[in-house]
């Protein structure tokens, strides 16, 4: 089934990419022509933020955490709004093809550290998403990982190294439709199994022990109201406004004033979205129970144990690859597409050449997918902590850096790669060391503090130029 599933969403995302972009210049890789209309991005681009790993690893987080996943949402939304109205207007004032373009003010180490940086990052995160649906279609076929990988990742390269964005605005469309739609007809069927209408289901996850949403008591848990909101603001800002894979469609809209839009709509469509994972995740807590089964010790299996085994049908089995595949080919298309773009206006600094950007994105393909090997190799338990984690430590740095440039303009700041180096080891001592010592467990808030240090540290090194 998955194969006949990748089969064809392949052919379908193919035709709609040689429909949008016919001649796959350098301009509309990079920018789309910069006349994307803002609603189709909007919508789009929540399917690009929806992994696959959301789609496994988010349903399982009420067995360890309840629904306080969604007090990060919550932080999303004021996340979004800084995005919209802070950053989208520097980043439309000077035209930018690249974000980091920004940096370019503090020199040129600190422009290609910030660049090196989200490169790193982005590979380990995307790397870390793409391994869920490679993995699962890999045992599903009985086909090995490594085969399983390279075909994904050519399937996916060849709709994306001609168009770029112009193009994954267009196909990030179609896989938000196909992961929403997975989405609510798998909800639908669990329900339907627990003999719940509509309502029902409401009712049932409304009292259900595992919908507790906030957590005010114990200020040393990661779930806590305060860090998770925080939290959840600084990841937005982070993982959307300084990201290039999330910004570079946002700058494809014909106006400010579209990219606002698209951004505030985007982003209170997270909550929404997010909720219905932990409600199926409520529902499916509860299917287990019904059925006199033992809830799976690691939760990325909740969902995923009753596919597998046919408990929940073969229409359930079809809705979830459709889902794994559209979601996952919307993370690491975009993912591809901006890790090309920096390396070619950042690092090389040679846009205009098209036969150097096309030898980019086919490097770019073949070092993700060795990523992908190592994490088969290591094993991930929690993916979707994992990813977080890194992104806290990867993208600290970044979060520092577009913070301090403002307050350096007129110095020279040498160095920035060193502070960029130590920030995340010290957060990842502090890390290990404040919880034996003071019982205190860092959330996603370590990002916060991975970018207060790289702050601290360019600000004690700037020199004034002569």
């Amino acid at each position: 089934m998955f194969l006949s599933v990748l089969i064809g969403y392949f052919l379908v995302l193919m035709i709609v990419s040689r429909l949008v972009n016919r001649n796959g210049s350098n301009v509309d890789f990079f920018t789309g022509g910069r006349r994307s209309p803002w609603y189709l991005v909007a919508f789009g681009m929540v399917g690009a933020s929806v992994s696959g790993v959301t789609f496994v690893s988010v349903p399982g987080m009420v067995l360890r955490s309840d629904m306080t996943y969604l007090q990060t949402c919550m932080g999303f939304i004021l996340g979004y709004v800084v995005v919209a109205f802070v950053l989208l207007p520097i980043y439309y004032r000077l035209k930018l093809t690249s974000i980091y373009t920004v940096l370019q003010p503090m020199g040129d180490e600190a422009h290609k550290t910030g660049t090196l940086f989200f490169i790193v990052s982005k590979l380990l995160g995307s790397s870390a998403k793409f391994f869920v649906p490679c993995y699962i279609i890999s045992e599903s076929l009985g086909a090995p990982m490594s085969l399983t990988v390279v075909a994904m990742m050519l399937l996916i390269w060849c709709y994306t190294h001609r168009g770029g964005i112009r193009t994954l605005v267009w196909t990030d469309v179609l896989q938000t439709c196909c992961m929403l739609t997975a989405l609510l007809l798998i909800t639908y069927t669990v329900a339907d199994k627990l003999g719940y209408s509509a309502a029902d289901a409401v009712t049932a996850v409304y009292n259900d022990s595992h919908s507790r949403i906030f957590e005010f008591g114990d200020w040393s848990s990661s779930q806590h109201f305060v860090k998770a909101f925080v939290s959840g603001i600084f990841i937005v800002i982070v993982m959307t406004g300084l990201d290039q894979d999330m910004m570079q469609k946002n700058l494809t809209c014909k106006s400010l004033r579209d990219a606002q839009k698209d951004m505030c709509c985007y982003g209170m469509a997270f909550v929404p979205v997010n909720l219905l994972f932990l409600a199926l995740g409520v529902l499916l807590a509860q299917l287990y129970d019904s059925m006199g089964l033992l809830l799976p010790e690691k939760g990325d299996a909740l969902l995923t144990t009753l596919v597998a085994d046919g408990t929940l049908g073969n229409m359930v089995m079809l809705f979830f690859c459709i889902g794994i595949v559209a979601a996952s080919f919307s993370t690491i298309d975009g993912s591809l597409t901006s890790l090309t773009t920096c390396m070619c206006v950042d690092v090389l600094k040679r846009q205009d050449d098209e036969r150097l950007r096309k030898s980019v994105h086919m490097v770019m393909a073949v070092l993700m997918m060795l990523c992908v090997m190592i994490y088969h190799f290591v094993g991930i338990t929690s993916l979707i902590d994992a990813v977080y984690t890194l992104v806290s430590y990867t993208y600290g740095p970044l979060l520092g850096l577009f913070a301090v440039s403002p307050f350096v303009r007129g110095y020279q700041v040498r160095g920035v790669s060193a502070v960029c180096i130590v920030s995340p080891l010290l957060c990842y001592a502090l890390s290990i060391l404040v919880p034996q010592y003071t019982g205190y467990h860092f959330g996603y808030e370590l990002l916060l503090l991975n970018g207060m240090m790289t702050f601290s540290g360019v600000w004690l090194l700037k020199i004034r130029k002569k």
